[in-house]
């Protein structure tokens, strides 16, 4: 037996970087996986390995802001799996501008992915998770991708630090209505630090940029000093986090932050 056998779960933003490794290691674990994601082509790409590596998975195509797109994917996974147990709230957008520079639009784009996915996730994968509660062991499952930018203030990205913030929040607040309304569902936040993946990438390029300058090594090395683990962090890294929180091991968690940044948040 494996730490998710039986359960089904959602993760949006699952063609790539963290979704894309989350959803490797939940079939491994057991689960059958739906991957959500624009990104056809690597979401089916993911879908054919865990398929070739024995594991059960299902692709459906996925705006996160649009609340029909998630009605129509949660009627495939249901359709498909039978129901579902753990939502993973992972597709994000990254923006390196200040406020001055942020444009309106920029920062409506921003929201649209990072607070109001989460929000449409959260409310339209609930009927599915309430309903395989009720006779769940350990009940349901909401695990919000946030990042260490939604505990301490960023000084590359503060828009995207706002939108990170409120998933934070939110995570605790839906926890404790759930629990009020004893739907059986726990809510926690995971909290990347710098990872190894395209959004960090981007990170990089908005260091190099606000040093006035196209050096991508030296900014990874002023990045690298920050962690005191003297590493990034990993997809897999994350991805082993975010499959904690979906276990039965972390059954008397819910309201919680778990964060995994090699000690920046520490200092």
């Amino acid at each position: 037996m494996t730490r998710l056998d039986g359960k089904v779960a959602f993760i949006s933003g699952a063609a790539r970087g963290i979704g894309a490794e989350t959803a490797r290691r939940m079939a491994a674990a057991g689960a059958r996986v739906v991957l959500a994601d624009i990104l056809d082509g690597q979401g089916q790409a993911v879908v054919r390995e865990i398929g070739q590596a024995g594991g059960e998975a299902l692709y459906v195509r996925l705006d996160v802001t649009s609340e029909a797109g998630w009605n129509a994917a949660m009627a495939s996974t249901v359709s498909r799996f039978g129901g579902l147990d753990v939502l993973v709230n992972n597709a994000g957008m990254f923006l390196g501008k200040t406020s001055e520079e942020s444009t309106l639009a920029e920062w409506q784009a921003l929201c649209g992915v990072n607070l109001t996915g989460v929000f449409l996730g959260t409310k339209l994968a609930l009927p599915a998770l309430k309903e395989r509660a009720r006779t769940s062991p350990t009940g349901g499952v909401i695990v919000n991708v946030s990042s260490t930018a939604g505990l301490v203030g960023s000084p590359l990205a503060p828009l995207y630090s706002l939108t990170k913030g409120g998933v934070t929040l939110f995570s605790k607040s839906t926890a404790l209505e759930f629990a009020r309304k004893k739907y059986r569902i726990r809510v926690n936040a995971i909290h990347p630090g710098v990872i190894e993946t395209d959004m960090g990438e981007e990170t990089f390029r908005t260091r190099a940029r606000f040093a006035g300058s196209n050096d991508m090594d030296a900014a990874r090395q002023a990045g690298l000093a920050t962690h005191p683990i003297g590493r990034f962090g990993t997809a897999g890294d994350i991805a082993n986090g975010i499959v904690f929180l979906a276990s039965d091991e972390s059954a008397f968690m819910t309201g919680s932050s778990l964060v995994m940044d090699g000690g920046v948040t520490a200092q």
